[in-house]
């Protein structure tokens, strides 16, 4: 499938969504739709993805598609009225579009008659399953091995931790899947519930559904965790995800460099061992899990200085770490599947 992915004014480090599927997707990305970088190319950005260049608007895009990916996520999930253009133009070029927001884009009046109209689909990859209920307490009884990505913050690399674990597991010959809790992952596996949609009385049921479904495919589960206990605002979704997934082991993700909530400065993270710990405190009366491995996001540093932070990150947990991009996520996989 071709696909276009929209990230207007956020290429790339506010454009999550749209990283994570030109590095971990199968689709072929014929374009980035980014106003401010038109004319440039995605490896000027980002090196490591498959390249596409940036342009303006939908209109630039001569090759056929087949979707538009919605690549943006703004706090609170809005959408922005200046992509109006882009998504309409979308659908009228009967491409479907696909978007992870909290503004469900088929229920918009225009988008719903263009779909309508073209023929298309618009798949808002938040909107909850209708049949979701309150958990079980039972995926520790799964017969799969299940680890949970959890963070110092919000954009610390769980996400991209959880797949580049299971791709490196799955070189390994190991049987591994993913249980993706955000619209990123969910856009990449094309499964999934988004967590922070769930009521949240439904919200451990619907992560536990999830590892009991998956349990059935896979020996080894990566769970994808979101937010983080410390958080303002997201500790409730960090909680309902720990707690839902019942894991067998934790790994501990962090933005070097970052000691403040991102967007809530007057708040401090606590040193990587003292958030360690609190993690296996919250789970423990439910279901005990220590972090085994450390995942550091060092992107914003040089290779001498990203090496020596993820030897001061490995020995502030105790534990083995590194940058699962930068250098080797395999490197954790004897903690992570609990070989040592």
């Amino acid at each position: 499938m071709c696909v276009v992915i929209l990230a207007h004014e956020g290429f790339p480090d506010r454009a999550k969504t749209a990283v994570g599927v030109l590095r971990y997707g199968d689709d072929e990305v014929v374009g980035v739709l980014d106003r401010t970088r038109a004319g440039e190319r995605v490896r000027d950005h980002v090196p490591d993805v498959a390249d596409a260049p940036i342009v303006g608007g939908i209109d630039e895009i001569t090759e056929p598609i087949d979707a538009l990916v919605v690549g943006i996520a703004p706090i609170g999930g809005g959408f922005d009225e200046t992509w109006r253009p882009d998504v309409g133009g979308a659908l009228e070029r009967g491409a479907d579009v696909i978007a992870g927001l909290h503004y469900f884009l088929a229920d918009d009046e225009e988008f719903a008659r263009l779909a309508d109209e073209h023929g298309v689909e618009i798949r808002d990859l938040r909107r909850p399953p209708e049949n979701l209920s309150v958990s079980d307490g039972r995926a520790s009884e799964v017969n799969a091995d299940v680890i949970l990505t959890v963070g110092t913050d919000c954009s610390a690399g769980k996400m991209t931790t959880t797949f580049e674990l299971a791709e490196a597991a799955r070189e390994r010959g190991v049987d591994a899947g993913v249980v993706p809790t955000g619209q990123t992952g969910i856009a990449i596996e094309d499964y999934g519930i988004a967590v922070d949609r769930v009521v949240s009385d439904f919200a451990a049921g619907a992560v536990e559904r999830m590892v009991e479904e998956r349990a059935g495919e896979f020996d080894v589960l990566f769970v994808e965790g979101q937010g983080a206990i410390a958080h303002p605002a997201y500790s409730g979704v960090t909680t309902s995800i720990l707690h839902g997934a019942m894991p067998d082991r934790l790994v501990l993700c962090h933005a070097a460099g970052r000691d403040a909530v991102h967007g809530y400065e007057h708040v401090p993270i606590p040193p990587p061992g003292e958030y360690a710990a609190l993690y296996e405190s919250l789970a423990d009366p439910v279901a005990p899990a220590e972090v085994v491995a450390g995942a550091l996001n060092t992107q914003r540093l040089d290779d001498d200085a990203a090496g020596e932070a993820v030897e001061a990150y490995a020995d502030a947990l105790d534990a083995p770490a590194t940058d699962p991009v930068r250098f080797d996520a395999a490197e954790l996989l004897p903690a992570v599947l609990g070989e040592t």
